[in-house]
């Protein structure tokens, strides 16, 4: 079976690991992996696991090039003669509605997110099979648009359990990373994902600033790169942290590769995201190594979470309850790998993705 994933390019993301994880597994399941986009420096990870990638501009919004690149991608998928397109956001999911008019190929859309409420959002509801990544997500598009209940369904985001273990952490590279930031007996809070006004750092700095009245040695992490066009709010949040006197309690460490030994070596892992996160990737990555969470009260994370057990929820933008959290959640004792594994699974999600591609196949 040939399976094509499309999104808009190979840059740091949820959705861009979602894809990644997905064409290794298919890979080296003996399946016939393809990954269309507009090519990132995630790119060389498809082939090295074993997928093919070509390069097609699916990222561009121009209304004036479309024409134009809607016909190179239909030239594309019949060149490949898929059994099934996968597409993962708004744009592809257009070119691939107009491309495929005549080729009429298998399309299954996964819907990533709370995306706003209008035509352009609604194409993702066009294929034959609707996959969202919570039931958050899923509730939010049955609310919002006329979708048949056969046609949708809920396939968490998979936690790759084989990786985030926490019976295999790499104990040299946090000896190493706690000598490089100087963290050795400092209580670290890190919060995880690309910096961005989504994700609402200035709540978590905010939130440290707090917790070194209580804890002199606290750390806040911020794990992630900062695209360009994000400049103007990292130098807003730089300023914040002038602002509060916390320059050396506040550290961006830019993206890291290590994330499981970067959560296990975290007092507690936060999510402060203004928006909902429609499933939650950093949470369920901390609890299968057994670090407690805390999370803004909404969104996919509210499927993962256990408070009391995995950690807790704050109001968004809560800045005192978010520091109160904290303090709570640090002292928790989680045991989460099994948990994890059993209902989050990378493997679990994959299987059921892959049962899904037989029976439209079919």
């Amino acid at each position: 079976m040939k399976i094509v994933q499309i999104l808009p390019e190979l840059n740091e993301g949820g959705v861009e690991y979602d894809v990644l994880e997905l064409n290794r597994e298919l890979s080296k399941r003996g399946y016939e992996s393809l990954v269309i986009s507009n090519g990132g420096k995630l790119l060389s990870q498809i082939v090295s696991d074993g997928g093919e990638h070509i390069q097609v501009d699916v990222c561009s919004k121009n209304p004036l090039t479309a024409f134009f690149r809607v016909l190179k991608l239909k030239k594309v998928l019949k060149g490949m003669h898929p059994d099934i397109v996968h597409v993962r956001s708004r744009v592809p999911a257009w070119l691939v509605y107009f491309a495929n008019r005549s080729l009429q190929l298998k399309v299954v859309s996964t819907v990533h997110g709370f995306n706003s409420v209008n035509v352009y959002s609604s194409i993702m509801t066009k294929a034959e099979k609707v996959i969202c990544v919570s039931g958050s997500v899923k509730a939010y598009i049955q609310k919002h648009y006329k979708i048949d209940n056969e046609k949708i369904e809920v396939f968490s985001g998979g936690i790759d359990t084989k990786r985030f273990d926490p019976t295999k952490i790499d104990k040299t590279f946090v000896k190493e990373f706690k000598n490089r930031y100087a963290l050795h007996d400092k209580l670290i809070i890190s919060s995880v994902g690309r910096v961005t006004q989504l994700k609402d750092y200035a709540t978590f700095i905010r939130a440290i600033h707090i917790l070194k009245k209580e804890v002199i040695d606290v750390v806040g992490l911020i794990v992630g790169g900062v695209r360009e066009d994000k400049n103007e709010y990292h130098k807003s949040l730089l300023n914040l942290i002038e602002e509060l006197n916390l320059a050396d309690n506040i550290i961006f460490t830019g993206s890291q590769t290590k994330m499981p030994e970067i959560y296990h070596s975290s007092g507690v892992v936060v999510s402060s995201s203004k928006k909902p996160e429609s499933f939650g990737r950093s949470v369920g990555e901390a609890i299968s190594v057994n670090t407690p969470v805390v999370a803004s009260n909404h969104g996919g994370v509210k499927d993962i979470i256990i408070e009391g057990q995995h950690g807790y929820f704050f109001e968004v933008g809560d800045y005192r309850g978010l520091a109160h959290k904290i303090m709570l959640a640090k002292d928790l004792k989680v045991d989460g790998f099994e948990y994890i594994d059993k209902h989050f699974s990378l493997d679990h999600s994959v299987d059921k993705m892959i049962c899904e591609y037989i029976k439209m196949a079919d």
